[in-house]
């Protein structure tokens, strides 16, 4: 579990700073803190530990994942900026993995309700 959470810190952080140039160049704004709707999530994390914590993690991992590959994907097809689409592409790739990472684990887990086998094609690339 401490081995994902460090890959998510490194891959994100890693994207980010590849975005960073292509967000500068449209003119766009990085967020500098936790998007307001996520506040919930970092509250009730933060009042978990141990096998608690991991099953709520894994599933807002799994979750959030989901989402961001269904947004990344559409970005690559339908960016306006070949730098965007392509940045996109690059990402959707990374997050497909970690999508996979997470359903595996929150399947280990017990962290009800993921079907990996059915979520985690990355579809189409």
């Amino acid at each position: 579990m401490k081995q994902f959470g460090q890959k998510m810190v490194d891959d994100h952080s890693k994207m980010n700073e590849q975005m960073k140039p292509i967000a500068s160049e449209l003119g766009v704004a990085p967020p500098d803190s936790i998007p307001p709707a996520e506040k919930p999530l970092e509250t009730k994390l933060k009042g978990l530990s141990g096998d608690a914590f991991d099953k709520a993690y894994m599933q807002a991992m799994v979750k959030d994942h989901r989402q961001d590959r269904m947004e990344f994907r559409k970005e690559a097809s339908t960016g306006k900026s070949s730098a965007v689409k392509e940045a996109a592409s690059q990402g959707q790739q990374v997050i497909s993995e970690h999508l996979k990472m997470a359903e595996d684990i929150a399947k280990k887990h017990g962290a009800g309700g993921m079907n990996a086998s059915m979520n985690s094609n990355p579809g189409p690339q």
